[in-house]
């Protein structure tokens, strides 16, 4: 199985350097992951690093908590569209889920939606239901996302099978399916692939 090409290559550290952002689209580049996904201050830098190549750059928004308002995602979102971002990584707000506010969490994925590239929603799952999860698929296949996601990888337990294979089978076609956070090594990977994972998200997969 070539991993390679399912993997957002990703460096969302508060202290990550420009040097450091230039590391991981060099890494990108030779071991043929998929993208790269950085904090919307480093987008710019990753489209430069990254000119001449098949590498994506997706950037994080509303990252790591959920909790800004949906006006300042959908800025976030159009900002880095602007600087080059390819695909949108945009963390749900998990308050509002639990309480039930559909119409809140719908068009909160909608700004982003609307910034025209295929936008991931990040549900933080250590922090959900699996009553939760289904719930939260529904709302962003009917807002339009491209992709569903386990974890910022900031805040509990990341990926696990029970959760990759729940977020699948609710998706149910309609939509893809992310797994991230705590995923180290390729056998891993593979493993959440196979349930029906259609992208890895993960910063230590590089072949050094």
């Amino acid at each position: 199985m070539n991993i390679a090409k399912y993997v957002d290559h990703t460096n969302l550290k508060p202290d990550a350097k420009v040097d450091d952002i230039k590391r991981l689209c060099r890494e990108a580049k030779e071991n043929g992951f998929y993208s790269v996904c950085v904090n919307p201050v480093n987008v710019a830098t990753a489209k430069r690093e990254l000119v001449g190549s098949e590498v994506k750059v997706a950037a994080v928004v509303g990252f790591p908590l959920g909790q800004n308002v949906p006006a300042i995602k959908a800025a976030e979102a159009a900002v880095c569209v602007s600087d080059g971002a390819d695909e949108i990584d945009m963390v749900l707000n998990v308050g509002a889920l639990k309480e039930r506010r559909r119409n809140f969490v719908l068009e909160d994925i909608k700004g982003v939606v609307a910034c025209g590239v295929p936008v991931k929603v990040i549900f933080e799952t250590s922090l959900l239901s699996d009553e939760d999860i289904v719930y939260a698929t529904d709302i962003a296949v009917e807002a339009g996302a491209a992709f569903i996601k386990t974890s910022t990888g900031f805040l509990g337990e990341g990926a696990n099978e029970h959760v990759v294979a729940l977020m699948v089978k609710a998706a149910d076609g309609r939509i893809k399916v992310k797994a991230s956070g705590g995923i180290r090594d390729l056998e891993t990977a593979e493993r959440y692939v196979k349930l029906g994972a259609e992208r890895i998200g993960a910063s230590s997969l590089a072949k050094k």
